[in-house]
C-alpha cells in the first residue's frame, strides 16, 4: 500500500482540482479531514448514516454534537433554521467569522444526534476561503469537530493528522486536505440563540463586549 498522504488544499487552483473528487468522497459517506480558519477539522455530509461514522470514529458521548459549517446564509432556510432576531443581526455583523450561533428548528432535516443540549443546532460560517468553495460547491453544510484523538491537542497541521489516522487514511475512511500549517487561533465564540435572551456558552475568538455593541441584551462570559 503506498504511503498515505494529504491532498494539496493551499492555493486556488489546488482547491478547484480537489473539488471533485472529494464531493464524490463525501456522498459516499466518506469522513474528511479539512482546514479552517482555527484548527483542523472532521466532518461529514448531514445525513445520519455519515455523523454516526463520524461518531463512532471520535468516541464521541451523545451530549457533545458537531456543528454544521456552511458557506452562505441560504443554507440555513434549506435546513429549516431559524435566525432569530438577535441571531440575525450577530450574523449580519460577525459573518463568515469565529461566531457559531446555536439556532433553533431543523427538525426535519438534521438528525437529532446533531441537536445540542439547549436545543438547537451549531452553526458557524466559515471564513476559510477554500473551505467556503467546497461546501458551496457540495451545496449543503459538512459537520465538523477537532480533527484529534481524545485527549490530544487539535491538530494545526495535516502531518498531526496522518501521525494519529494513518491507517484510516490509507483505508480512504478518511480524506485528508492538506492547507498547510494554520496560525495559532483561539476557537469561536458560541452563543446560544434558542431562548428570547442571547447567550455566551463558550467563549472565544470575538469578546462578548464586542457582540453585547451589536446585541446589547447578550448575557454571559462577563
Amino acid at each position: 500500500m503506498p504511503e498515505p498522504r494529504g491532498v494539496p488544499f493551499w492555493s486556488a487552483e489546488e482547491v478547484e482540482s480537489a473539488l471533485a473528487p472529494t464531493i464524490a468522497h463525501l456522498q459516499a459517506g466518506g469522513i474528511l479531514a479539512y482546514p479552517t480558519e482555527t484548527v483542523y477539522g472532521f466532518g461529514t455530509m448531514i445525513d445520519r448514516d455519515a455523523v454516526e461514522a463520524l461518531v463512532g470514529l471520535k468516541r464521541r458521548p451523545p451530549a457533545k454534537p458537531f456543528l454544521l459549517l456552511i458557506s452562505d446564509t441560504a443554507m440555513l432556510a434549506r435546513l429549516g433554521l431559524n435566525l432569530t432576531p438577535s441571531a440575525s443581526m450577530l450574523a449580519a455583523r460577525h459573518w463568515p467569522g469565529p461566531l457559531t450561533l446555536v439556532l433553533p428548528g431543523g427538525e426535519r432535516r438534521i438528525p437529532e444526534r446533531l441537536r445540542g443540549p439547549e436545543g438547537g443546532i451549531a452553526v458557524r460560517w466559515t471564513p476559510h476561503v477554500g473551505l467556503q468553495r467546497l461546501i458551496a460547491a457540495l451545496g449543503d453544510p459538512i459537520t465538523s469537530t477537532s480533527a484529534n484523538l481524545p485527549g490530544q491537542p487539535p491538530a494545526v497541521t495535516a502531518g498531526e493528522i496522518l501521525e494519529q489516522w494513518r491507517q484510516e487514511i490509507g483505508r480512504g475512511t478518511i480524506r485528508l486536505l492538506d492547507g498547510g500549517r494554520l496560525p495559532p487561533s483561539p476557537a469561536s465564540t458560541v452563543v446560544d440563540c434558542t431562548s428570547r435572551v442571547p447567550r455566551v456558552i463558550r467563549p472565544g475568538a470575538l469578546p462578548s463586549a464586542t457582540l453585547r455593541e451589536t446585541v446589547p441584551e447578550l448575557v454571559g462570559d462577563q
